[in-house]
């Protein structure tokens, strides 16, 4: 009786703890979230990261003693030859500089005058990759229209003149068309050269710069850009029925390629050293200004977001890889060189960030990449909640990235306030003084916890 007792009660204990109410199960258990599994590694980098000036400082230094970074440019070797040695300094691993071959072009001496009906000297910046004008430059009269279509409808009084587009400013989209395809318009209806209205929303009498482009179906004329106060004061003139005379000259040349360099560093994964998440921004810039804005700030961030990690000892299982990446402004010639390079690792990058919208306050990101992987790095973004950055959108990347998206690697770009950003794009006024430290430590806190969560939890962004 007592031996079948004592079976008795084994065999209901066994019972209880292999199925009663509070048996241990591991399907029972909760499942912590990847925020929860990480919130105190992300409270760690926010705080180090608005602990102190140093990404601010950094990029001063840079801009302070290099200037702006023109692709095939003295400055921008001199700039590449300092970061690679920071990086060292820094203790990142695998720091190097891939080679890429970039197009050189030269602005040289340029102007714009208004000749008639009353002299007045024109604050102009030729447009990357635009033909000089002959020797001795260009006089004719000026006619100004407001749109492709106006041009269009206008076409016999545009023949031997300078075409002017006083496009207004409809979003930087629509608007940067004039700026890419206004010399081949004119061309088509036998204007000698063409101006722009600065791409720009607002304007204190500063032009703006940037890139154009030439159609093999029609000559090649020289474009260049004015402020939008000129702009609209030649409008004026012209509805007053004024004749407008002006003198263009522009000794711009196109030279061979010369040889640049991506600048890239890491930190290797403790245990998926092949699985890669990259991040950065470009390096080099416009000719004038500091490229302080765009996109030092953008470069130096990224940098500084794995910087961090070194410096707090969270190294991640999966590899971080910082990337400056050269040529963005005038060829993209670094993003397609990375992936040329890097195409045999391409199904093991699981995300690459990019930061080229200024490092104004963070917003949050936008993401491509599946449904799956978008609600994963939605989660990981309620992480930054501190800094404000709290939504992640559906599209977005970055042009330096653009190449290995479209190779399938899930992409993302910072999202920051917007506000002042055309004001100051492709302009001498792109400088160290417009940006703020604290919002720059935001966008460094902002891509340190995303890229460090990604690369160390367990699941893979799926691409699928």
């Amino acid at each position: 009786m007592a031996r079948q007792s004592h079976r008795f009660l084994a065999t209901a204990a066994l019972v209880y703890l292999t199925s009663g109410p509070a048996a241990p199960s591991l399907s029972a258990q909760p499942v912590e979230s990847i925020a929860g599994r990480y919130r105190a590694a992300a409270d760690r980098i926010i705080a180090a990261a608005l602990g102190d000036s140093s990404a601010y400082e950094r990029l001063t230094q840079l801009v302070d003693q290099f200037g702006h970074r023109f692709s095939g440019s003295e400055n921008l070797e001199l700039a590449l030859d300092w970061i690679l040695a920071e990086m060292e300094r820094d203790g990142l691993e695998n720091v190097r500089g891939e080679p890429v071959m970039v197009p050189r072009w030269v602005r040289g001496a340029e102007s714009v005058e208004l000749l008639e009906p009353r002299h007045k000297n024109l604050p102009m910046l030729g447009l990357g990759g635009s033909i000089a004008t002959p020797h001795g430059g260009i006089t004719a009269e000026l006619l100004v229209v407001e749109s492709f279509a106006e041009l269009t409808e206008r076409a016999a009084e545009a023949r031997g003149r300078i075409v002017l587009f006083n496009a207004p400013w409809d979003g930087y989209g629509p608007t940067v068309q004039y700026r890419g395809r206004g010399a081949i318009a004119a061309a088509q209806v036998g204007a000698v050269a063409s101006l722009i209205r600065s791409v720009t929303p607002f304007s204190m009498n500063t032009p703006h710069t940037g890139a154009m482009s030439y159609s093999d179906e029609v000559e090649r004329i020289p474009h260049a850009a004015i402020t939008a106060e000129d702009a609209a004061l030649l409008m004026r003139l012209q509805q007053a029925g004024e004749r407008l005379v002006v003198h263009l000259e522009m000794e711009a040349q196109t030279l061979p390629d010369v040889e640049s360099r991506n600048a890239v560093a890491e930190i290797v994964g403790s245990e998926r050293p092949d699985e890669i998440v990259v991040l950065g921004g470009h390096i080099d810039s416009w000719d004038v200004g500091q490229g302080a804005m765009d996109d030092g700030g953008g470069c130096v961030a990224a940098w500084e977001a794995v910087k961090l990690l070194k410096r707090l000892n969270l190294r991640p299982r999966r590899t971080v890889r910082v990337v400056l990446w050269t040529n963005e402004e005038n060829g993209l010639r670094g993003g397609t060189a990375y992936r040329d390079a890097h195409r045999d690792e391409l199904d093991n990058h699981i995300l690459a960030i990019e930061s080229d919208a200024g490092v104004f306050e963070p917003t949050g990101f936008g993401f491509s990449g599946s449904e799956a992987a978008l609600e994963m790095v939605r989660e990981i973004a309620t992480l930054l909640v501190p800094v404000g950055t709290v939504t992640v959108s559906r599209g977005g990347g970055g042009a330096d990235i653009g190449p290995i998206m479209r190779e399938d690697v899930p992409g993302m770009g910072l999202q920051v306030d917007g506000t002042c950003y055309f004001w100051y794009h492709h302009t001498e006024a792109d400088t160290i003084d417009k940006l703020d430290p604290r919002e720059m430590a935001l966008c460094v806190a902002a891509m340190a916890v995303m890229s460090y969560v990604v690369a160390d939890m367990d699941e893979r962004l799926p691409r699928d």
